[in-house]
């Protein structure tokens, strides 16, 4: 079979670092090729050297069998190769088919021939099986939803190679299932897919061939019935595939965080927190569920203090912390990883001394007085790196110049080490490694059994039934569902997730 997309000796060097080292990858036309690797073993720059995003620095890229160079994505898109990121790029306030066409417009006459647009979407939606109302907005779609339209998008533009870059992170498991059958479908139509994916039973399941990459070397090509994920985990890490089991209950009488009756308006006055009531006590895990829009992050929000609730109570502890301020709140014993470390996490910029710093520069050993304490800064960043695994030459280097697990664990690090009475983490593992997610879920089993009350936001239906005493699940800004992870499968807890499931006496 011919190769739709072969990449050889690739080679990519950044300062102090090789991110690809001779790296060979080949996908076979109409195939699913999944590549895996931990963060920072170099899938990401692999496949920014294949969307024209990159230059290698060494090596050569056929497309089709013919030899190319790409200094754009414009010429990659030229080439029918296409991208769907993992953060999507759409703009909520257009329509599905505004969204589609918008910087490929076809023109009639010198104006946009919407006509025309329509006829080609609805070929392309309903030969691949992709069906989605060209008119509805972006903003009512549920997450699948975008994300089909995104690959819509990619389709329109004529590719027939296809890049989807961790599709199934924001995913329940009936959206999963969804994506593999229209994933199945485009190989079935022609189509070659490059499956970028953490989830190691995902990728047993969907795909053709297996590269698996690690330090930026090629250290196997497999096919799915040759390996298991056990294997692939050694692969990957050279060692197991870690779990998110925990032991005994440590959950104890007392109450740690107590919410209630509260509501969270946005701009438009509607509730997007509707009258949640909720209890964490100390040494348990409460796990929140609920696809990606129905009130979590301001849930989240209005617990930290950065988003003003419009009645209910807070109190941790035996402190009313409705009206404190964060930095109150941070007093009192609230440690926060946010569910987006490059936006609300780091200073990807800055030293590592320097984000250890963020959210308690206020207090030792950060400050002295009113003077920030740069030596204090840099012990305790120390004591993070050694503490928490950090791996990184020393603590001067920048933020971003960490991979993406090590970036979580100075962020979860820095929050563990200040001693906090309750820890509330958003998508801890999302978007890192095996052996990166099996450090922070040690992290917090860990205070989990010192006494450590945690409030758990999670997309990963896995990991939330593994690592919580209690879930709960949130469905248009109400809890619908209060359930036993001793009891739940991943499917059953997204039924409740998606309104398909309804719990007698909940809401």
């Amino acid at each position: 079979m011919a190769n739709a997309i072969e990449l050889v000796g690739i080679t990519k060097r950044f300062p102090g670092v090789i991110a690809n080292d001779n790296v060979n990858l080949t996908v076979e036309m109409g195939e699913i090729h999944a590549v895996c690797g931990e963060n920072g073993a170099g899938k990401s720059t692999l496949m920014k050297i294949l969307y024209g995003m990159q230059a290698p620095d060494e090596g050569r890229i056929m497309v089709n069998d013919i030899e190319v160079k790409l200094t754009s994505p414009s010429d990659a898109i030229e080439l029918g190769i296409g991208m769907v990121h993992q953060h999507f790029m759409l703009a909520d306030q257009l329509t599905v088919m505004e969204n589609v066409i918008l910087g490929s417009e076809p023109m009639k006459r010198g104006i946009i021939d919407l006509a025309g647009a329509r006829r080609h979407l609805t070929e392309v939606s309903e030969s691949y099986g992709l069906t989605v109302d060209l008119d509805d907005l972006v903003e009512t779609l549920e997450v699948g939803e975008r994300q089909r339209v995104e690959i819509i998008k990619v389709l329109y533009r004529g590719a027939d190679v296809l890049i989807l870059d961790e599709p199934t992170a924001v995913l329940v498991p009936q959206e999963v299932e969804e994506l593999f059958h229209n994933m199945r479908d485009l190989k079935a139509a022609g189509t070659s897919i490059i499956f970028i994916d953490h989830k190691l039973d995902e990728v047993l399941e969907i795909a053709d061939t297996i590269t698996v990459i690690r330090q930026g070397h090629t250290v196997a090509t497999v096919k799915p019935g040759d390996v298991t994920a056990h294997e692939l985990a050694e692969l990957m890490i050279g060692s197991e595939l870690p779990s998110p089991q925990t032991t005994a209950s440590t959950v104890t009488d007392e109450v740690a965080l107590t919410i209630d009756g509260l509501t969270v308006l946005d701009i438009d006055d509607r509730a997007v927190v509707d009258n949640v009531s909720l209890r964490v006590h100390r040494g348990e895990i409460v796990g929140v569920a609920g696809v990606e829009g129905n009130g979590q992050t301001e849930l989240i929000n209005a617990i930290v203090g950065t988003e003003p609730q419009s009645s209910g109570t807070i109190t941790l502890f035996d402190n009313d912390i409705s009206l404190a301020s964060v930095a109150a709140r941070r007093g009192l014993g609230l440690a926060y990883v946010p569910q987006d470390r490059h936006q609300e996490g780091l200073l990807l910029a800055a030293p590592l001394w320097e984000n250890a710093a963020l959210g308690h520069h206020t207090r030792p050993p950060f400050a002295k007085g009113i003077w920030f304490d740069r030596e204090g800064a840099r012990a305790r960043t120390e004591q993070i790196r050694a503490a928490f695994d950090v791996r990184t030459p020393n603590v001067d280097v920048p933020a971003l110049a960490l991979s993406g697990g090590n970036q979580q664990k100075l962020i979860i690090g820095k929050e563990m080490i200040s001693d906090p009475k309750l820890f509330i983490a958003a998508h801890p593992t999302r978007g890192i490694d095996v052996g990166a997610q099996a450090a922070v879920w040690q992290d917090i089993r860990d205070a989990r059994a010192a006494g450590l009350a945690t409030l758990l936001i999670s997309a990963d239906l896995d990991e939330l039934i593994g690592l919580s005493d209690t879930i709960v699940v949130m469905l248009r800004g109400r809890l619908v569902a209060i359930l036993d992870p001793a009891e739940i499968t991943p499917r059953d807890l997204g039924a409740y997730m998606t309104g398909v499931a309804v719990q007698q006496g909940a809401a």
